[in-house]
């Protein structure tokens, strides 16, 4: 095809994407000339993201810890991009949920490798000073995470093991939502309390959470997992790539939080409370918690030693430094 032929061909395709619009293709071909050339920083809103960096300290290192946060919330953003699509797909093709999976697992794999910004990228005692002018805020209260979990399987296995063996099929979402692990996370230790930092996000999230639940109940990765055609479901490609996903999710990325703290709250013997009065010992360790997105991927013994090896490995005194 010709130059002459193949502008032609796209200025018919042009006019018959805007025949229904109201306005004929020369206005907008007006308003392509008139339009100023994109930028890269207007693109992305560079000023933008550049400005809301507002430590509340004049210590330097809250800088690194604000930038931190924001980045790994934009890679939750990327993480739950891609658990969209798997939910509303509709074509079951095996091939297209190993792609989506697989992003997500390179999601998290950049998130717990660069970990390393907060476990000694910062100095203890600036971070001990300036995290008291943050209370009662914590990460803890990353709505974007919850959703992740939301998205990625059944409530019932986000419940918290100390309330598993009472759930009944008969269970409505609300029901379960009140007995979900990270809430046990945020209680007062001396009297067993909700904490202001988990009576804030529940104020401002659990409709939301709620809703979602209800909406991706049937449809949430796991589910999509369990409906697909039994070939498709012993591909071992995407049960390899399921299992990475439970792993990073689910073992990897609160240990790497586990390191943190210890290199920052359990120093020399002295046990600081984390930031929000959560009580990170009991709610971090996988071992503990056993959430696990995918259960019928593992055979008992891989469900019952769930995260132990690298529990034994943080709690062993030789491994901290």
């Amino acid at each position: 095809m010709r130059n002459d032929e193949r502008i032609e061909s796209q200025i018919n395709k042009l006019e018959e994407k805007y025949k229904n619009s109201g306005q004929d293709l020369s206005s907008y071909l007006d308003g392509l000339l008139y339009q100023k050339y994109l930028t890269y920083w207007d693109y992305i809103h560079l000023d933008t993201l550049l400005s809301i960096q507002v430590p509340r300290t004049h210590f330097p290192d809250e800088e690194i810890f604000i930038m931190y946060h924001q980045i790994t919330e934009l890679y939750f953003k990327l993480i739950l991009h891609e658990q969209k699509q798997i939910v509303e797909d509709r074509s079951q093709d095996v091939q297209y949920f190993i792609e989506k999976i697989n992003r997500i697992n390179s999601y998290f794999k950049a998130l717990i490798s660069s970990f390393s910004i907060m476990i000694k990228g910062m100095e203890r005692e600036q971070f001990l000073r300036y995290r008291m002018a943050l209370l009662p805020a914590s990460g803890f209260q990353s709505a974007q995470y919850r959703m992740i979990e939301i998205y990625a399987t059944n409530l019932e296995h986000l419940v918290h093991h100390t309330e598993r063996d009472s759930y009944s099929s008969k269970d409505t979402i609300e029901e379960l939502f009140e007995q979900i692990y990270w809430k046990k996370g945020a209680t007062d230790k001396a009297t067993g309390e909700k904490t202001l930092t988990l009576k804030q996000f529940e104020y401002r999230y659990t409709p939301r959470l709620l809703r979602i639940s209800n909406q991706v109940k049937e449809s949430n990765v796991y589910q999509k997992y369990l409906r697909l055609p039994e070939e498709s479901r012993k591909n071992e490609d995407l049960i390899k790539s399921l299992k990475e996903m439970d792993i990073n999710a689910n073992v990897n990325w609160p240990l790497m939080h586990m390191g943190s703290a210890y290199r920052y709250l359990a120093k020399e013997n002295k046990e600081v409370d984390a930031t929000g009065g959560t009580n990170w010992k009991d709610f971090l360790p996988p071992s503990f918690q056993k959430i696990i997105f995918f259960p019928t991927l593992y055979s008992e013994n891989e469900l019952e030693t769930w995260g132990k090896q690298w529990v034994d490995h943080i709690f062993n005194p030789a491994n901290r430094k």
